[in-house]
């Protein structure tokens, strides 16, 4: 790490529900796809992600996204994800904060009102988005996720909570969800640590289930997070959840990529057909309307749709003196 590759970064910071993402552009990355530029990425800028990502110009529930070139010229634009422990395959709240992004700062001419498509290629896939512009302003957008699927279904593990049943599906990364109907623990923020802990006591069980293998690309494998969900209202298309990923970070977002694995559950489990609106709640009390559009074997292709906000752009520096250099985390 260099003080002349970290001073001077420029940020544009949004939001999608609630949850943070951050956008810079940090120049050429190596390897021909998206994937592979994550690889990359791996490799020669993670003490960028640490700089961006951690305290005190960051915090432990940061995300972001490194623009990158797309996968070939039918993309308009490509997206390596961070977070506070590494890079991620998928984010669905980050797609829709960088099609708003795109949008706002011009890299997509758009109509004053109406619809205009946004191609993001992400490391899972390529994303056909739709941005829908009002008054000259990207009121949401709506992405078709990479094709969905459940690998896994009635897993049980012992947790201090009492047993639970997770079943493992993929939305673009793999996720445990559970439902935490009848337990003695709730999807709400004031749960947040106890939800934390279930998370961590879920993922040491089936971190490394079969069900967790990508069958395609290996660097799409691993369980991911998982999604503790209760149902509202007595509505099953009608839940509220908290994703957990990482070390222990949570999506105050309802997690884009973790409602298409929903989505493929619940198709799974016959409990939303092709076309009805699957309305998810995240911590922070914003939703995502989720719809399975198609099926084609075991598979299913979700769109999701939300809504983005900018609220800052920063230029971050480096003190070759500050002794805290790319900075720390409490948690």
């Amino acid at each position: 790490m260099t003080r002349d590759s970290l001073d001077g970064i420029r940020a544009d910071d949004y939001h999608t529900a609630g949850e943070p993402f951050r956008i810079v552009d940090l120049g050429p990355m190596g390897g021909s796809t998206v994937l592979d530029r994550r690889s990359w990425a791996m490799t020669h800028l993670d003490d960028h992600r640490r700089f961006l990502v951690h305290e005190p110009r960051g915090h432990a529930g940061m995300y972001g996204g490194m623009v990158v070139p797309p996968d070939d010229d039918a993309g308009n634009i490509g997206v390596v994800f961070f977070h506070k422990d590494g890079f991620s395959t998928a984010c669905g709240h980050g797609t829709i904060a960088l099609a708003t992004w795109a949008v706002d700062t011009g890299r997509i001419a758009a109509p004053v009102n109406g619809e205009v498509p946004v191609v993001i290629d992400v490391p899972s896939g390529r994303l056909p988005t739709v941005a829908r512009l009002l008054d000259g302003c990207v009121a949401s957008v709506r992405f078709t996720n990479v094709p969905s699927y459940v690998s896994a279904t009635d897993l049980k593990v012992q947790t201090s909570f009492g047993p639970v049943t997770a079943h493992v599906s993929f939305g673009g990364a793999f996720y445990a969800s559970v439902a935490v109907d009848d337990l003695n623990v709730t999807a709400t923020a004031d749960r947040v640590d106890d939800l934390i802990t279930l998370d961590r006591e879920v993922r040491a069980v089936l971190g490394d289930h079969p069900s967790c293998c990508h069958p395609d690309d290996d660097r799409l494998s691993g369980l991911y997070g998982s999604i503790l969900h209760e149902t509202l209202d007595g509505d099953p298309l009608h839940q509220q959840n908290v994703t957990v990923f990482a070390d222990g970070q949570v999506d105050r977002s309802p997690c884009g990529s973790g409602t298409s694995a929903r989505l493929a559950l619940l198709h799974h489990l016959g409990m939303v057909d092709v076309g009805q609106a699957f309305q998810n709640r995240g911590v922070a009390g914003g939703e995502f309307t989720g719809r399975v559009v198609a099926t084609t074997g075991d598979t299913v292709t979700t769109t999701i749709e939300g809504s983005a906000y900018r609220h800052a752009t920063s230029t971050f520096h480096l003190d070759l003196h500050d002794p805290l250099g790319s900075g720390f985390l409490f948690r």
